[in-house]
């Protein structure tokens, strides 16, 4: 059971994620509130599966599988896809709203852990793409080893 200060401070870590459902009109529920504590704490991007075994009984898989929908239509989460096609999911940045992704950064995968890092401060080159054509989205990723297998080896 937890204590009175134990709630008081969840209650008080909780209140940006309140504000973020509010300002993309979600409904505020307790499982969209632990999938974006849990995402929130993660340097990584995590999956469907590991999203799964963190909440445990929280939360059953349908429910978990329509949070990560709405909070992808609505512009909080973006999806990559990791080296054996698995989706990932990692918060979007503050300019993204439920018609338009701008988390259009690079996505380095390690090719060890398979751990995928949104490195938001790589500018991606501006394309010049024909008039006859419509961009919507700009996927780069970076491969290589993350500093935590590096240290392993």
């Amino acid at each position: 059971m937890k204590t009175a200060e134990e709630l008081t401070n969840n209650l008080i870590a909780q209140e940006p994620f309140v504000q973020l459902l509010r300002q993309f009109k979600l409904k505020v529920t307790q499982p969209r509130l632990s999938v974006l504590d849990i995402i929130s704490k993660k340097k990584s991007a995590i999956s469907q599966p590991e999203l799964e075994k963190l909440l445990g009984n929280q939360i059953d898989r349908v429910t978990l599988y329509r949070v990560l929908a709405n909070f992808e239509e609505k512009g909080i989460l973006h999806k990559i896809f990791d080296l054996q096609g698995t989706a990932t999911y990692a918060l979007c940045s503050t300019s993204c709203t439920e018609h338009a992704h701008h988390d259009q950064h690079v996505h380095f995968i390690c090719s060890i852990c398979n751990s995928i890092y949104c490195l938001d401060e790589i500018a991606l080159p501006q394309l010049n793409i024909p008039a006859n054509f419509q961009l919507n989205a700009i996927a780069v990723n970076a491969v290589g080893i993350c500093e935590q297998c590096q240290q392993k080896k």
